[in-house]
C-alpha cells in the first residue's frame, strides 16, 4: 500500500453541452442523463485515484436543484472525499453556465461509492485520500456517519426480500 494520495490528483472535471436529445419537453435536461453524467465521472475519478478500474456500489444522495437549459455548458467535477479498504466515496457538482451571461448555476450534487476492482472483478485495495479543500474535510470529517447510514439501509433493504 502506497501514501494517500491529495484529493486534488484525481479530480476530474468534464463539459458538455445540453443538447434536445437530452432534454424533456420543457427543454431542460432529463434527470437520468445528469445521473449517467454523474456515474461516468465519479467512475473516472475513481479510477483516477485507485489506478483500478471500479463499480459503482451505491449512489447516496442526489440533490437536484436547479435546471439546464439547451445550449447551457454542463460542468461535472468529481473529487474523492474518503475511502475504505477498497472502496472510494466520490463527491460530484454539477452547474451549468448559459453561453449569453457567463452565469453559472449549480444544478446537482451527489455522492457515490465506487469500488475498485481487479482483473477478476474482485475488489482490490485502495490507497488514502488527503482532503485539501475545506469543503473536502468537512465531507471527509462526516464519511463514517454516510457509511453507517449506507449499512443501515442495506440492512433494511436485505429484510424486504
Amino acid at each position: 500500500m502506497t501514501e494517500p494520495l491529495a484529493a486534488g490528483v484525481a479530480r476530474t472535471i468534464q463539459t458538455k453541452l445540453v443538447l434536445p436529445p437530452d432534454t424533456n419537453h420543457l427543454g431542460t435536461i432529463f434527470g437520468g442523463t445528469v445521473l449517467a453524467y454523474i456515474d461516468e465521472i465519479a467512475a473516472i475519478t475513481a479510477m483516477r485515484h485507485s489506478g483500478k478500474a471500479v463499480v459503482t456500489a451505491s449512489i447516496d444522495t442526489v440533490n437536484f436543484l436547479s435546471s439546464a437549459k439547451v445550449g447551457d455548458i454542463f460542468i461535472l467535477e468529481g473529487v474523492v472525499i474518503s475511502t475504505g479498504r477498497t472502496s472510494m466515496e466520490v463527491y460530484v457538482k454539477a452547474e451549468c453556465q448559459q453561453i449569453e451571461t457567463g452565469n453559472r448555476n449549480l444544478t446537482t450534487t451527489a455522492i457515490l461509492t465506487m469500488v475498485a476492482v481487479d482483473g477478476d472483478g474482485k475488489p482490490t485495495p485502495v490507497v488514502g485520500v488527503i482532503p485539501e479543500t475545506p469543503a473536502e474535510k468537512e465531507l471527509f470529517k462526516s464519511a463514517q456517519e454516510r457509511k453507517q447510514r449506507r449499512m443501515k439501509v442495506n440492512e433494511f433493504a436485505k429484510e424486504l426480500c
